[in-house]
Order: C-alpha cells, then structure tokens, then sequence
C-alpha cells in the first residue's frame, strides 16, 4: 500500500517536453568552442521531433519553429525533422554520441526523456543530463480515448471491462512499455485497483500512429497527451473519455470530464521543452535562453497554446534542469512501484 501511495504521488505532483541539414557534419567541430562564435546562429538549424508525425512531439516542435519565424526572432532558416524509434530512445542514442557540440540540433522532449533513462525494458543510457535543457514551454495533460462508436461510452465502462479482465482489452499509446503513454494509459486501471502489470499495452512510434492504431480496430483504446486527440475529435472520429488534470481544461477540452469527476483521482501532468547538445556552447545557450524567453511572451505563441489545447508554463534552461532532477527521483519510485526499474 506504501508503494502505491508513493507511486500516486510522484503522478500527482508533475510527472508528466538543431543539427544543420546537409550543410554541415555532426561531428564535434559544429558548434566550435565552449564560448562559440557571437555571431550564431550562421546556418540552418534543425528542430528533432524524436517521433512520427501527428503527435505532441512533432505538434510542438512544429509550433515553435513555425512562430520563431513569423515573429523574425529567428531569422535563419528552421526546419523539422522527425527521427521516430524506441519512443525517443533511437533518436537519444545517436544525438547523444553524435551531436555533443552540434549547436544547430536542438529537438523537443517531454517526460520520456527520463522515463526511457530509468525503466528495466527498451531503456537508453542516455537521458536529460546528456543534454542541456533550454526551457520548459506547455504542459498538458493525459487522456483516455476511444474509437467514436465503441461500445465503451463512459470511463466507467472502460475501467468496469479491465476489471472484469484486463487481458481481453488494448490499450494503444505512442511510447515505449514502461514510458509515459504506458504510465498514462494504466493509470485509471490502478487506481481502480487493477494490477496495471496485467493491462495489455501495445505501443506505437508516436501519438498519430497510435490513433490511427485504435481507429484501424486494432485497439480498444489509447492512452496519451490530450491536446493531440483534439484534432480526432473535433472530426467526430474518437470520443474522450476524461483528462487526467485536477480541473476541466479549457478551449476544446472544455467539455471533457475529469477523472476525479468519474471517482478515480487520477492526474498525470506532461510538460513539453526544448533541449539542445550537451557541450552547447556559450553563445548558443544564451541566444535560445532569450529566443525561447521571448517566443513564451509572443502573441502568436498564445495563439498557438489555444489551438492546441496547451497551457503555458515557461521554465527557463536554469530552473528546468532543477525540476528534471526533482522529477528522476519521482519517475525512479514509480516505475519502481510498476516493477519496471531497472
């Protein structure tokens, strides 16, 4: 009982985010000396979605290097570049060992970055600290969908269908066993007290193959970020069941019931970031630390937290580093309480 409580509160209280195109190697002389050149950035840079299309990943990753450029507060030229794998981990790998100095190779990140460093199955070596986190710019929360005319209609049909037997339903996500779709979808059947060892999950390269999963019939339902289901259900194609957030979001989440409303007090929070190469240099992390800063208070940008369906919750690269080294501790215990730490 005392691991389920540490488990529930380390969910509860926030666990759950360049390389130059073909200018340029990803050797160790990209981003120069420690200090870096005062006139970066002078090439292209890359934003790495560690993911397929569709999801929150690719949605931020997206959404930034699309309001950088409109407001001119980068100039030179941002491209997106998908790298799906292991839910991050075959992107981390090779950023990790390659890219150390690249200052034009930055890519988003959310809480898989330290779930995938810390779980027993499909892990990574590599984790935040093999970076250098810039800021912090949205958190969202999870959610429980269905295709549109499943026969669960309410959560309390899902969870009453996984307590009968957990083994007859799907449920689908767009992580790795073990990382944050996994943590998200296993959540309600926890605290419903199913053993969310026994819930079968099958995971996908991402949030949007994972919908397109569950519309195919291949799963009973998903488990992932909210504000990436809107789109599906906005189109009449799935329905959702509740968010895992203390209060009703707002914007087109509004009418989505919490969990907590549906007698299962079950919050998991996602913060989304931009990270950028361990050995960043000087004028690098300065220039992102005020570009970042300044696109967090743009007009547009809020606009773009409306569309879809984020909030706002600016860290700078300081203070983020200090809540991801507050959160390891947290994810360590409950992959723990799960049986999958390693």
């Amino acid at each position: 009982m005392k691991t389920k409580h540490k488990w529930a509160v380390a969910l509860m209280t926030g666990v759950m985010a360049l390389g130059v195109t073909a200018c340029g190697s990803k050797d160790a002389s990209s981003g120069g000396s420690s200090k870096g050149d005062s006139n970066y950035p002078q090439k292209p840079i890359v934003m790495v979605a560690p993911s397929g299309a569709g999801g929150g990943w690719d949605k931020t990753a997206r959404s930034v290097t699309k309001v950088l450029g409109e407001t001119k507060l980068v100039e030179q030229t941002m491209t997106v570049e998908n790298k799906p794998g292991g839910g991050g981990t075959v992107f981390m790998a090779d950023y990790a060992s390659n890219d150390k100095k690249n200052d034009y190779r930055l890519f988003v990140s959310s809480p898989p970055i330290l779930i995938n460093n810390l779980k027993k199955e499909g892990n990574t070596p590599y984790g935040y600290k093999n970076t250098t986190p810039l800021a912090q710019l949205t958190k969202d929360y999870g959610a429980i969908a269905v295709k549109a005319d499943s026969p669960y209609k309410t959560l309390t049909d899902l969870v009453n269908a996984l307590k009968a037997d957990p083994s007859k339903l799907t449920v689908a996500g767009g992580s790795a066993p073990g990382s944050m779709d996994h943590l998200v979808a296993v959540l309600p059947a926890y605290k419903a007290g199913v053993d969310p060892k026994k819930v079968k999950y099958v995971s996908y390269d991402g949030g949007g193959e994972a919908v397109a999963a569950l519309l195919g019939g291949n799963a009973d339902a998903i488990g992932t970020d909210g504000s990436s289901l809107v789109e599906y259900m906005k189109a009449g194609k799935v329905k959702i069941l509740g968010v895992e957030a203390p209060e009703r979001l707002g914007g087109d989440l509004k009418d989505i019931p919490t969990m907590k409303e549906q007698g299962l007090d079950a919050q998991f929070l996602i913060w989304r970031g931009v990270f950028g190469p361990q050995d960043m240099s000087d004028a690098a992390k300065k220039y992102w630390g005020d570009k970042l800063k300044a696109l967090s208070e743009t007009p547009e940008w809020k606009k773009e937290l409306q569309t879809n369906g984020w909030e706002a919750e600016y860290k700078n690269g300081d203070d983020f580093k200090a809540y991801l080294d507050k959160q390891e501790g947290e994810v360590k215990d409950m992959l723990t309480a799960l049986g999958m730490a390693k």
